[in-house]
């Protein structure tokens, strides 16, 4: 591989490209100059690459503009990065990325590019016609112009960020190294919590019912969505269809904020600095992921079911609830069908990410011809897809997970173990058994996602996150 030339000589070419950009030689480069500049260079979206350059982390002064200095030091640090790409890139490491490396790398990032597709990305950048990209190439290319092939897919098809269903299984979105760095991603989980929260509480009486439906509907009783729903109104009132809400609420924000850490932790542990991981890789860190987040909030799912399923007047509040299980049954009572919840992560992430990764590599292949950007209606017909596969899979765990942390609260009910338990709805109600409750999940899944989509995209802009053009 070629190296880079020396400090001075990267100075001295940053310094003619400076002076080539400021076309009014005011000593400052402007968006306008900046765009103008980009687009008599060539290549990528000259709109979204001077947003870009000049952001509010490389205009430290904070005047519209980059001087000589800023200008010079955000190329520092953009060339660094492009090189930590390039090497990636480079899976053979000759100093050149072909056309095979650029098929590989899409693959890797779950997307199947044709040949043909993978020779114009190349053309784009080989100015010697070698059908290479030498470190030389790929920089000039890059250097001002946004990445746009890896880091657009990354941003437009994000996935367990923007939709919220009631379940926190899934596997946790990829934020690119700008959004870290300028601290949209916290920002976007916000969004994602506050989306949640609304969405959580606008179908709070079908996850009731659907919960209700699960420990209670049998074959004998033949409970149905209108027997659950009269039965709760009569019991409790109208109020009474958002039982357990406030905690469901309540633990969305710990939720989130451990499993992006724990995500970023793993992913550090297992694979060092690599930016984008691969889909296998996702999966395992995910759920390595999930399974951390849910291990120190799982007291908080025992409550929301015992909650959802209490008696007017059984319990005085969230704390009296803790109290009295505490009292009763002991600390181990909060971690009652703490099996089948972990073990139903696997089928639930890796079904969904499964689905969501093919329905998105089929998009991009058939109409990704301008952008990255699937637009609103498939970004949500291609989440709520994968979500719904993946609950199929993963509801009779979820099943067994909430009667296990029901049963010691309902009277005469038998303290079954996960898989005696299992053994137990099978012989009394058949594989029909294992699914009791579900139509009300269904039900809920359309304007949970429309909902937490709909909040999602106002908290981000009452946020101030940027999005991309």
């Amino acid at each position: 591989m070629r190296g880079g030339p020396g400090d001075a000589e990267r100075r001295q070419r940053w310094g003619r490209l400076f002076e080539e950009l400021d076309s009014n030689k005011d000593g400052r480069v402007d968006v306008h100059e900046l765009r103008q500049g980009l687009a008599r260079l060539g290549g990528g979206n000259p709109d979204r690459g001077a947003q870009q350059g000049i952001s509010p982390e490389s205009d430290a002064d904070s005047d519209g503009g980059l001087d000589l200095e800023e200008f010079i030091l955000y190329l520092q640090e953009r060339e660094q990065r492009l090189l930590l790409l390039f090497h990636s890139l480079d899976r053979n490491q000759d100093g050149h990325i072909d056309v095979s490396e650029i098929q590989q790398s899409f693959r890797a990032l779950g997307i199947s590019i044709s040949l043909e597709q993978a020779e114009k990305i190349l053309h784009s950048m080989d100015r010697d016609g070698t059908m290479t990209i030498d470190w030389q190439e790929w920089r000039d290319h890059f250097l001002l112009h946004s990445l746009e092939n890896v880091e657009d897919v990354l941003y437009f098809w994000k996935h367990s960020t923007v939709l919220d269903i009631g379940e926190c299984l899934t596997i946790p979105d990829e934020f690119s190294e700008q959004e870290k760095l300028t601290g949209m991603w916290w920002k976007q989980l916000v969004a994602g919590a506050m989306a949640g929260a609304v969405s959580r509480t606008g179908t709070a009486p079908l996850d009731r019912l659907k919960v209700f439906m699960q420990v209670h509907a049998s074959k004998t009783n033949r409970l149905n969505i209108l027997g659950g729903l009269r039965s709760m109104i009569q019991e409790g009132g109208l109020r009474s269809l958002w039982r357990g809400n406030g905690i469901n609420v309540l633990k969305i924000a710990p939720e989130s904020a451990i499993k992006f850490m724990a995500y970023e932790q793993i992913k550090r542990a297992i694979w060092g600095q690599q930016e984008t991981l691969h889909v296998q890789e996702r999966f395992v860190a995910g759920s390595l992921a999930g399974a951390t987040a849910q291990t120190v909030i799982y007291p908080m799912e025992v409550l929301k079911t015992r909650l959802a399923l209490r008696r007017t007047g059984q319990y005085k509040g969230l704390l009296d609830c803790a109290w009295r299980i505490l009292e009763r049954e002991g600390p181990r009572a909060f971690y009652r069908g703490y099996l089948p919840n972990m073990l139903g992560i696997i089928p639930y992430a890796g079904i969904d990410l499964a689905v969501y990764e093919t329905l998105k590599n089929r998009w991009l292949q058939q109409y990704s011809h301008d952008s990255a950007d699937p637009g609103i209606l498939v970004l949500l017909a291609c989440g709520t897809i994968s979500s719904t596969c993946g609950q199929i899979a993963s509801y009779p765990l979820a099943l067994v997970r909430t009667r296990m942390q029901a049963q010691a609260s309902i009277e005469g009910a038998p303290q079954l173990s996960m898989l005696g338990l299992l053994r137990h709805i099978l012989s009394q109600e058949g594989v029909r058994g294992l699914y009791r409750g579900i139509a009300p999940n269904f039900m809920k899944v359309i304007p949970a996602v429309s909902i937490s989509y709909v909040v999602y995209e106002n908290m981000k802009q009452a946020l101030g996150v940027t999005s991309r053009s």
